[in-house]
C-alpha cells in the first residue's frame, strides 16, 4: 500500500499504519482522493479523507462561503467574447464573423496560457489527471501552455490560417476527448484550464469550452 501511494506523482512521503488504520500522506500539491483510490485498486484498499470533528464543523462554514464555482471562467470568456466582437465590427457597424472568431481564438489562447504559466509545474500535474496525452507523457503538460500561446499569437497576427486552424483542431479534439472521458467516469477533479491559481471543477462547462474552440477552428478551416 505504501509503495503504491509513493508512486503517485506529487506524493513526497506516505506513512501507513494498518493497525489504526491510518495513512499520513505528504504532498507537493493537492491530489484528488479519486486518484489515490485508483492507485490502491489492485490492493483492494479503500481510502477516505479523515477530518477531526472540530475541524469538520469549522470547515463546513468555509465550504458554504466558498463553494467551487465556474464563475471565473464564465467571466473571462465573456470578456474575451465581448472585446473580440467589438474589435471585429467594421466601420459601417457590421460585424465580420470570420474576424471575430479569429480574435476570439487569439484572446482565449493567450489569456488562458498566461494563467497556466503562472505555475506551470502545478498545471502539468493537474493536466496529467485527465488529458489523454499528458497522462501518458507528463512533459506534454509543460509544452501545452506554450502551444496555446503560440496559437494565440498566430491567430492574432493572421499567420498561416490553414496551418493554425488545422493544429488547433487536432489539439482541441485531443483535449475534448480527455475531458469527456473524465466526465463520463464522474471523476471529481480540478480543471486545469486556468492553471491552478483559480480553482475550478472539471465540468460540462469545460467540455463546452473545448467543443466551442473545436467547432470554431473547423469552421474557419472550411471557410479559408
Amino acid at each position: 500500500m505504501k509503495n503504491r501511494l509513493a508512486n503517485v506523482s506529487g506524493i513526497i512521503d506516505a506513512e501507513v499504519s494498518l493497525a489504526s488504520p491510518q495513512a499520513v500522506i505528504t504532498m507537493s500539491h493537492h491530489i484528488p482522493l479519486g486518484e489515490l483510490q485508483d492507485a490502491l485498486k489492485s490492493d483492494k484498499y479503500i481510502i477516505s479523507e479523515y477530518t477531526p470533528p472540530a475541524v469538520a464543523e469549522s470547515n463546513a462554514t468555509v465550504a458554504d462561503e466558498k463553494p467551487a464555482s465556474i464563475y471565473p471562467i464564465l467571466l473571462i470568456a465573456g470578456y474575451i467574447t465581448g472585446i473580440s466582437f467589438l474589435s471585429a465590427v467594421t466601420v459601417n457597424g457590421t460585424p465580420n464573423v470570420m474576424k471575430w472568431m479569429q480574435l476570439f481564438m487569439a484572446g482565449f489562447f493567450i489569456v488562458f496560457s498566461g494563467f497556466k504559466l503562472l505555475n506551470i509545474k502545478a498545471f502539468a500535474d493537474g493536466y496529467a489527471m485527465y488529458d489523454v496525452i499528458a497522462s501518458r507523457w507528463h512533459g506534454y503538460g509543460y509544452v501545452y501552455p506554450f502551444l496555446e500561446l503560440g496559437l494565440g499569437i498566430a491567430y492574432l497576427m493572421g499567420f498561416a490560417p490553414l496551418v493554425t486552424n488545422a493544429v488547433t483542431l487536432i489539439v482541441m479534439i485531443v483535449s475534448t476527448i480527455g475531458v469527456a472521458l473524465s466526465l463520463s467516469r464522474k471523476r471529481q477533479i480540478q480543471c486545469a484550464c486556468l492553471g491552478t491559481i483559480i480553482q475550478l471543477p472539471l465540468s460540462s462547462v469545460t467540455l463546452t469550452e473545448n467543443v466551442t474552440m473545436l467547432v470554431m477552428s473547423a469552421v474557419m478551416l472550411v471557410l479559408i
